[in-house]
């Protein structure tokens, strides 16, 4: 654990993307929390996303916003997680879940492009850290072309792999 935070406080500075791996339960959401708490965008949002949560055919909709009217449903324009975010952290639990086109417009803005919602005509430029957590071995889903390898170099700029408490006897006491 002392470890952990130690990387988690030399980590929490750069504005480079943060892959953090481990299984269901290890504290990938904590360390997210703690990163954004250590670094310069510590007084700016913070949001939390569970990708597996969104509905597939909602995922852009989610994470780009929409505009009124951009499909069934959309009675009224909707802000997306990453413009609700500008200035601070997006947490992307589950990353290994977005659909391969959600990849490449995310992909886009980690480039430092703009985006436009669902229905859109104008482009946002948002400035936004991204934290993604995955318990999928996201190399294996980037062989099996499940994910985009552009994507995963972007968000393992910095990586941080959690084990199971179940390898961490000595932490035990600590906890």
């Amino acid at each position: 654990m002392q470890d952990w935070k130690s990387n988690i406080e030399r980590l929490g500075a750069p504005t480079g993307s943060v892959l953090i791996r481990g299984e269901s339960g290890t504290g990938k959401e904590l360390v997210s929390r703690a990163l954004h708490r250590h670094s310069g965008r510590a007084d700016r949002p913070m949001l939390s996303v569970n990708c597996a949560a969104i509905p597939i055919d909602l995922m852009e909709s989610q994470l780009f916003g929409h505009k009124t009217g951009a499909f069934t449903g959309a009675d009224r324009d909707h802000i997306g997680f990453f413009q609700q975010a500008d200035g601070g952290t997006l947490f992307l639990d589950e990353v290994g879940e977005l659909t391969l086109p959600g990849q490449a417009k995310l992909l886009r803005i980690l480039e430092g492009h703009p985006f436009m919602p669902v229905g859109g005509n104008e482009e946002i430029r948002v400035d936004v850290r991204v934290i993604a957590a995955t318990n999928q071995d996201l190399q294996t889903y980037v062989r099996e072309k499940k994910f985009r390898e552009d994507l995963y170099y972007r968000l393992s700029v910095f990586e941080l792999y959690i084990p199971p408490l179940r390898e961490r006897g000595e932490d035990i006491g600590e906890l």
